[in-house]
């Protein structure tokens, strides 16, 4: 074969960068089709054009650039393992290298960046094994091994659990994060949060595919971490007070719960037998093809609380959902919760999840302690020796009900004691 179609009668051209998409007919344009387009279109269109090409230019000059530093990076590292004194002959390289860079290739060769260079080689050299400026075919593979910025490669390698770094890259990626967004996803400990309310194989999952959604309990996280709303820890505020900080932060509150979820409703109104009711937020998520409701409660749960949910699930399942859609899902949002209550209120198989939320930035070195001792006596439990890795732990078996399995089980006792100390 030469490469070539042998049916180009049925060969499907892709659209050239600036070419609409979306052609009502292949034949050719006339000179009139164009007068049919009003300016503002005309403009519109042209913005476009320039919009992607600087998007694809800035993704192409980010990973040339994390390619380079990691480049450079490999290369000090090289040069320093072969120094008679490495500490000494080190630093003198350092400064010889970011002098000579400087003159010949201008500024952003400073010491503090060689550093960061080296670092960078480091960390992420362990999953790279081969150097990644060579040839030109491995020149296209680096550059769609580093999706982000050099600026986010800079806060990930300081994390220094492996697992935890490869979720947070794996999510900003997909998720297209900002630094700032990153930043404040790792600064709430989103990862040992998720960890916490998952069990060991589920854990193992967030560091080879990052937060998955397929089923409902996929969603939680304890706690939940709302410090953006700007609230004091106290008493004082109202649910009202509460949802209204929620809305006025909409944006971020939606990244906090999580992947997939679209905003529908405040105070959600139904009625039935001349009664109304409100649910106090709406949300559907496309992943799972759901609708999740939310109550607000400043205060401890109650049992009266479980039951109104209950009720709104019901009817939402019954009168709103479509045959398609998987069964809603309820979550009482509170200051306090009481998890006998919860168990007893609640059966086994509901879709029902209360969930306890923070007013500020957990303590992160409490819950990783946490999360190494909860992942000791699950192993230990198990029989097993050590922690095992992310590559090869997804391969484990275990007779251990799942977490759909075991509806409220699996996120309840890991974190009581925790929850109190934070």
């Amino acid at each position: 074969m030469d490469g070539k179609n042998p049916h180009p009668q049925n060969e499907v051209r892709q659209p050239m960068i600036g070419e609409t998409e979306n052609r009502k007919t292949d034949a050719p344009h006339s000179e009139t089709d164009s007068g049919n387009l009003s300016e503002p279109e005309f403009f519109d269109g042209i913005a476009k054009v320039v919009e992607r090409a600087r998007a694809h230019i800035e993704r192409s000059v980010n990973a040339a650039m994390c390619v380079t530093y990691y480049e450079v990076g490999r290369r000090i590292v090289e040069r320093e393992q072969s120094g008679a004194s490495r500490a000494a002959y080190g630093r003198r390289l350092l400064d010889e290298l970011s002098a000579y860079l400087t003159k010949r290739c201008g500024k952003g060769w400073s010491v503090a960046n060689l550093k960061n260079a080296r670092q960078f080689y480091q960390v992420y050299s362990p999953s790279i094994r081969q150097p990644l400026i060579s040839e030109s075919e491995k020149g296209q593979t680096a550059l769609a091994r580093f999706a982000l910025s050099w600026t986010h490669y800079l806060i990930l390698m300081r994390i220094r659990d492996a697992d935890s770094r490869r979720f947070y890259e794996i999510e900003a990626a997909s998720q297209q994060w900002t630094v700032r967004q990153l930043k404040r996803q790792i600064d709430s400990s989103l990862y040992e949060r998720l960890a916490l309310s998952r069990d060991k194989n589920e854990v193992m999952r967030l560091a080879l595919e990052g937060q998955t959604m397929e089923k409902t309990c996929d969603m939680l996280k304890n706690p939940l971490v709302l410090e953006f709303l700007d609230l004091e820890q106290s008493p004082a505020y109202s649910e009202s007070e509460l949802e209204s900080a929620i809305i006025a932060n909409l944006q971020t509150f939606l990244l906090e719960l999580g992947k997939g979820f679209l905003f529908e409703a405040r105070q959600k109104r139904f009625t039935f037998d001349e009664k109304s009711f409100f649910v106090d937020l709406v949300f559907y998520n496309r992943l799972l093809q759901c609708y999740v409701l939310i109550d607000l409660k400043t205060g401890e749960l109650r049992h009266q609380d479980l039951g109104q949910m209950q009720m709104y699930v019901n009817y939402f399942d019954r009168h709103v959902k479509k045959d398609f859609e998987r069964p809603s899902v309820g979550i009482l949002l509170c200051r306090e919760k009481n998890d006998n209550i919860v168990e007893l209120t609640l059966p086994r198989d509901s879709n029902i999840y209360a969930s306890e939320y923070s007013l500020y930035l957990p303590d992160k070195a409490l819950l990783q302690r946490k999360l190494a001792e909860w992942t000791a006596e699950f192993e230990e439990t198990r029989g097993g020796g050590g922690r095992g890795n992310a590559a090869t732990a997804g391969k484990e078996e275990t007779n251990r009900p799942q977490p759909e399995e075991r509806g409220h089980e699996h996120h309840r006792h890991h974190l009581p004691a925790l929850q109190k100390a934070l």
